[in-house]
C-alpha cells in the first residue's frame, strides 16, 4: 500500500529527491540528490506508457492501458523503495483527469508504486512545466518568455518572467489526442491538415490574443515532441537545432507525402514516437499561425525537472501554497483577523490531538488553510457560504495544489458549519478521509468557538480523544458568561455526529 505522506524535514545535503511524471503519452521518473542548495541528476527512467490511446471518450480506459501503466509503476516503485515518501512526488496529468472514476485507476496505482499519486489540473501542470524550464535554462532578468508544451493528451502555454508564471493555459490538444481525433485510421492528406488547423487555430483563439499582448523575448518548447520536431528539421537540412516558422511547412510537406500514419518516414524519426508525430507537427504548426511564431528553442527540462524543485519549494519557507492562500483571502475580502484568531485556536487543538489521532504536519497546514478560507463564501452569499466557499476551491486553479489537496481543502470548508452530507469525503481517497474527518472536526470546534468574533482568548481548552469519543473542556465562567456558545455546543454533538464523533462537551 502506498506510504502516508509524513512530516517533511528540512532538506540536508546528500538527500535524495525523486519526481514522477504520469503523462499521456509516457511515464517518466527523475532522481536527483540535494547538494549545496543545488539538484545533481543521478537517475532518469522513461517509459512509453501511451495512456491516452486507452482512453475511449467516455471517460473509460482500457484493460491493456492500465496493465500497461501499473506494470511501469511497480517497475518504477521498486527503484525509489528506499527514498522516503516525504521526498518523492508523483503527479497524473491529463489522462487522469478525463477518468470518469480516477479513483479506481489510482488505488492500484499507488498501490504498484508504494506511494502516493496526485492528479494536478491543466494549468498547475503548466506552472511546474515552466517552474522546471526556468531552473534548467534561467531566463534574463525582466524578461518574458513564453513556454509551450506538447504533451499525449493536452498542450501548454506559459508567460513567465523569472521564475513566476504571469500567464497559463492548458488546451485539450496533444500529440496523441489530435493523431486519433483528425486522422482516424491513420490516413493522411492535404484537406484533413487544413481543417484540423483551422479547428484547433479556434480552439487558440480566446488566449492568443492576450498572448500576443503581453509578448515575450525568448520561446522554448519543452517535452519529447518538440525534440523529435527540432531533431528532424536539423536532419532535413531545415534549421539548425531551432523549430521555425519556414522549417514547419517543408516538415508537413515531407510527413504529408505518406498518405497513412504507418507510412510516415522522417529522419531521426523513431518508430515509438511515429504513430503520434503527425498530432505534435500539427498543433505546432497551429500554436505558430495563432501566436505568429517566428522561432521556438528547445528546451532540456520539463515538468519532471519543476517537480523536484516544487519539493525543494515545499520542504522550506518558499511554498507556493501560502502565497496562493493569501491571494485568495485578499481577493474575496476574507476578515483575516478572524480567520487567524479561528486558525490559532483550531492548530492550539490540533497539538492536543495530534500524537492520539496521528495526524501529521501535512494535516496541519491543510487544517491552517481551512481556517484561513473557511469565511470565503461571504463574498458570494451569506446563506450556505460554506458551500458556496467549497465549491471556489475545488473549482478553482490555484497555483500550488494538486488536485486532491483542493478536493480535501474543499471538503474541510464544505463541513465547517451545519449538516454534514454523507458524500463530503467520497472524492478523497481512502488515505485522506481519516485525516480529513478529524481535521474537520478540529475546524468545526475552532469556528463554533469564535462564532461571536471576540478578541479576547479563551482561558481554558481542553482537547482529548479516546477513539472516536471527542472531549472538550472548558471554563466554567467563561461559559455561564456566553449562553450563546453554551446552546452551540450542545447542538454541536449531532453535527459532530455526522463525522462520526461523540462530542462530549464540558466545564472545569
Amino acid at each position: 500500500m502506498p506510504q502516508s505522506q509524513p512530516t517533511s524535514p528540512p532538506l540536508q545535503d546528500g538527500d535524495l529527491l525523486a519526481a514522477i511524471d504520469l503523462g499521456s503519452n509516457s511515464f517518466h521518473m527523475v532522481i536527483a540528490r540535494y547538494l549545496l542548495g543545488q539538484l545533481r541528476v543521478v537517475d532518469r527512467l522513461r517509459e512509453t506508457v501511451r495512456m491516452a490511446d486507452g482512453l475511449d471518450g467516455k471517460g473509460g480506459l482500457s484493460p491493456q492501458a492500465r496493465q500497461r501503466a501499473l506494470e511501469s509503476l511497480a517497475r518504477f516503485g521498486q527503484r525509489i523503495r528506499d527514498i522516503p515518501p516525504y521526498r518523492v512526488r508523483a503527479l497524473a496529468t491529463n489522462s487522469v483527469r478525463k477518468l470518469r472514476e480516477p479513483l479506481a485507476f489510482l488505488m492500484p496505482a499507488e498501490t504498484a508504486l508504494g506511494h502516493a499519486i496526485e492528479v494536478v489540473s491543466g494549468r498547475e501542470e503548466a506552472r511546474l512545466i515552466y517552474l522546471g524550464v526556468a531552473h534548467a535554462q534561467p531566463p534574463k532578468p525582466d524578461q518574458h518568455r513564453l513556454v509551450i508544451d506538447i504533451g499525449g493528451g493536452s498542450t501548454e502555454f506559459i508567460i513567465g518572467r523569472g521564475m513566476e508564471t504571469l500567464e497559463r493555459e492548458s488546451l485539450q490538444a496533444g500529440c496523441i489526442a489530435s493523431t486519433r481525433r483528425f486522422f482516424p485510421g491513420g490516413k493522411l492528406s492535404k484537406k484533413r491538415w487544413k481543417d484540423a488547423l483551422t479547428e484547433i487555430g479556434a480552439e487558440f483563439q480566446p488566449f492568443a490574443v492576450k498572448y500576443r499582448a503581453l509578448g515575450w523575448q525568448e520561446a522554448l518548447g519543452s517535452s519529447g515532441t518538440h525534440k523529435a520536431i527540432s531533431e528532424i528539421c536539423a536532419a532535413m537540412k531545415l534549421s539548425k537545432g531551432a523549430i521555425t516558422a519556414e522549417a514547419l511547412p517543408q516538415l508537413r510537406e515531407e510527413l504529408l507525402r505518406a498518405r497513412h500514419i504507418d507510412d510516415i518516414n522522417l529522419p531521426t524519426l523513431s518508430s515509438e514516437r511515429r504513430p503520434i508525430i503527425a498530432g505534435g507537427i500539427l498543433v505546432l504548426e497551429a500554436a505558430f499561425q495563432a501566436l505568429a511564431l517566428q522561432k521556438l528553442l528547445v528546451s532540456k527540462a520539463a515538468m519532471r525537472e519543476g517537480i523536484l524543485h516544487d519539493i525543494i519549494g515545499r520542504s522550506s519557507d518558499n511554498d507556493p501554497r501560502d502565497a496562493s492562500v493569501e491571494a485568495l483571502t485578499v481577493r474575496y475580502g476574507i476578515d483575516a483577523a478572524q480567520a487567524a484568531r479561528v486558525q490559532a485556536t483550531a492548530e492550539r487543538m490540533f497539538e492536543q490531538v495530534a500524537e492520539p489521532w496521528q495526524l501529521d504536519a501535512d494535516d496541519a497546514r491543510m487544517l491552517g488553510w481551512a481556517a484561513r478560507l473557511h469565511e470565503l463564501g461571504l463574498m458570494i452569499a451569506h446563506s450556505g457560504y460554506h458551500t458556496h466557499g467549497s465549491y471556489v476551491i475545488e473549482h478553482s486553479d490555484i497555483a500550488g495544489f494538486s488536485r486532491q489537496e483542493q478536493q480535501m481543502l474543499a471538503a474541510l470548508i464544505r463541513t465547517h458549519r451545519r449538516n454534514v452530507p454523507r458524500s463530503a469525503f467520497d472524492a478523497l481517497p481512502d488515505r485522506l478521509v481519516q485525516p480529513a474527518r478529524r481535521t474537520a472536526a478540529l475546524l468545526r470546534l475552532a469556528v463554533l468557538l469564535h462564532r461571536a468574533h471576540e478578541q479576547h482568548p479563551i482561558p481554558t481548552l481542553e482537547l482529548s480523544v479516546d477513539g472516536n469519543v471527542l472531549s472538550l473542556v472548558l471554563d466554567r465562567d467563561y461559559l455561564d458568561a456566553r449562553p450563546l456558545l453554551r446552546a452551540d455546543l450542545i447542538g454541536e454533538v449531532e453535527g459532530m455526529a455526522g463525522l462520526g464523533f461523540d462530542f462530549r462537551p464540558s466545564v472545569t
